[in-house]
């Protein structure tokens, strides 16, 4: 018998001072059984840092050719592809390809430091690419508060990020790789 998704639900008021961004928005996130608080998280915390009107979740994990979030243009074109994680260069070649933009969030320690000084020489021709890293004290920090009733506040200004939830409050600045 296969495992079904775990529902989750954010509120999630936004407030980016950076983009003149001021938005609240109610979320339903299906949480694959395969993912952890830490990743779905971290996809919550994408949608802060990127979020629109026009921006959404995907199938994410269950299928191969949508990223976690995307963007899409009223005729259907892909404006921003978000990815998570450590990627191959295929499929990041395969996202540059389709959308106009792609930004992939790295996390962890060790592996993800690895990835990058593996990848970094072949992705770095990809011209509408930019990665950025999320430290494990944060995401791990970020999963301790995962909760199937969030209530978040998201504060962002000079590229710092204040994450308020009723658990706990973060501040950190993700890492611009390239």
């Amino acid at each position: 018998m296969a495992l079904s998704a775990t529902i989750c639900k954010a509120d999630l008021n936004i407030v980016d001072m950076d983009r003149h961004y001021y938005q609240q928005h109610s979320l339903t996130v299906a949480q694959h059984p395969s993912e952890n608080d830490e990743r779905l998280m971290i996809r919550l915390l994408a949608f802060a840092l990127h979020a629109d009107e026009f921006l959404s979740f995907t199938k994410g994990l269950s299928t191969d050719d949508e990223p976690d979030l995307w963007q899409k243009s009223l005729s259907g074109e892909i404006e921003l592809w978000i990815e998570l994680g450590l990627p191959s260069e295929k499929r990041l070649k395969k996202a540059c390809g389709r959308a106009q933009q792609v930004i992939l969030y790295t996390y962890g320690t060790g592996s993800a430091e690895q990835w990058w000084k593996q990848i970094q020489p072949q992705v770095s021709r990809f011209k509408n690419l930019s990665v950025r890293h999320l430290d494990s004290s944060i995401t791990r920090e970020l999963a301790s508060g995962m909760r199937r009733n969030l209530d978040i506040q998201v504060s962002i200004q000079d590229l710092e990020v204040t994450w308020d939830s009723d658990q706990k409050t973060l501040s950190f600045r993700p890492e611009v790789r390239y």
